[in-house]
């Protein structure tokens, strides 16, 4: 198939289902963006969803955030994670649902894709907090979300995507190969998809750069560089589907430019397996 004229907005109207989050979660979005929300908001709409519910008190009560005593209300719940931390949950728990059958070609399933950014969330958050970083749970859905554009890239361009990873197994460049055969980069698909939701800007600039963070500025580095360092992480261990990142580098120079020391690097990878089950129990739990 020949390359379309604008792929990334032929993409979004092939995949029209993924291209909507429920309704709650929209709200729950509009909510945690308006500054002048209160916790007494939020608890009015996760209320009226039980699954949404449940899954917020088995989280607030998991060794991920360590808080001391059993949380029964969730009322209490979303005071102590804070809004940011319940639109994450929120966002995490629609989007799982992606992940959970179907494959990205035929050697590939999304359930690797979703280990693999599961294993990226979770580097992402423990990063930020070794860092004393007040953006852990903004790092968690940023590492959860920023291949996203790889779901897309599977429903619209199932054929050239699978010759893309085939190609790159045998060593070449992913994003090169994206250009090549289908026309965009998965982050430029991620990127499209998360303005399409409204997403904070944030988010947007990691889908989008989170394979290029030299083209940013000095502004806006820093949580695509947590995620970039998360995602090197993960493809250099083989986490799930790791072909994206497989051939990036890493440097000391790049860990400094975030304040992360030789021997903060190693402790995250020495818990990198605990980190992706935990992180992924409370996800797909």
């Amino acid at each position: 198939m020949a390359i379309k004229t604008d792929p990334v907005q032929y993409a979004l109207d092939q995949v029209s289902e993924l291209a909507a989050l429920p309704e709650i979660t929209m709200k729950i979005i509009q909510v945690v963006e308006d500054p002048e929300s209160t916790a007494r908001d939020l608890h009015e709409i996760v209320c009226n969803d039980p699954s949404l519910s449940s899954r917020l008190l088995r989280v607030v009560n998991s060794a991920f955030f360590g808080l001391p005593g059993q949380i029964g209300s969730i009322e209490r719940a979303i005071v102590l994670l804070g809004l940011n931390a319940v639109k994450n949950i929120a966002i995490a728990a629609s989007l799982g649902q992606l992940f959970k059958k179907g494959k990205l070609t035929d050697s590939h399933s999304l359930k690797d894709l979703w280990t693999y950014s599961v294993g990226v969330a979770a580097v992402s958050r423990q990063l930020t907090g070794r860092l004393a970083l007040a953006l852990q749970e903004e790092a968690f859905l940023a590492g959860l979300i920023h291949d996203l554009g790889l779901v897309i890239g599977a429903q619209a361009f199932p054929d050239e995507l699978g010759q893309v990873i085939e190609r790159a197994e045998a060593g070449e460049d992913f994003e090169q190969l994206e250009n090549e055969l289908i026309g965009c980069t998965h982050g430029q698909l991620g990127q499209a998809l998360a303005a399409k939701w409204k997403f904070p800007r944030g988010l947007q600039i990691v889908l989008g750069y989170h394979h290029k963070i030299d083209n940013l500025s000095q502004e806006n580095r820093l949580l695509p560089v947590i995620v970039y360092i998360a995602d090197v992480l993960c493809c250099h261990n083989k986490i799930g589907f790791y072909l994206t990142a497989e051939n990036q580098p890493l440097d000391d120079l790049l860990l400094e430019s975030v304040g992360l020391s030789e021997s903060g690097f190693e402790s995250v990878q020495e818990q990198l397996p605990e980190q992706i089950e935990t992180a992924e129990a409370i996800l797909m739990g």
